[in-house]
């Protein structure tokens, strides 16, 4: 399984209060229908966390999924429920990146 990050924003930057208050209003009364959405229609996805943020982004959500196919589906199905903004990033652990860079400065070495 593959690792995602989609991170949400439920207003415009430019929002005003009343148009950001209730768009935190309907993502918590959409969130629960949501996950339940996400467990029914994508059952093989596993939703490791999901966070409110203080910053340029409203939401985060780490999820595991297949492929970028289902997590095309995660990030529609997010947009669907109203969410303005959706990005999904792949993540890739750690020790995994530093593999790859182990393998790439050895390559480079041997030419």
């Amino acid at each position: 399984m593959k690792t995602y990050v989609m991170m949400t924003k439920i207003a415009p930057h430019d929002a005003d209060l009343i148009e950001i208050t209730l768009g935190l209003q309907n993502h918590n009364k959409n969130s629960v229908a949501w996950l339940e959405e996400v467990k029914k229609l994508c059952p093989e996805v596993n939703v490791l966390a999901h966070y409110a943020l203080l910053g340029p982004y409203d939401f985060m959500c780490i999820y595991e999924a297949p492929d970028e196919r289902v997590a095309a589906k995660i990030s529609l199905m997010s947009r669907a429920k109203g969410a303005f903004q959706v990005e999904s990033w792949n993540a890739i652990p750690t020790k995994e990146v530093m593999e790859i860079v182990t393998g790439v400065f050895a390559d480079v070495q041997e030419e």
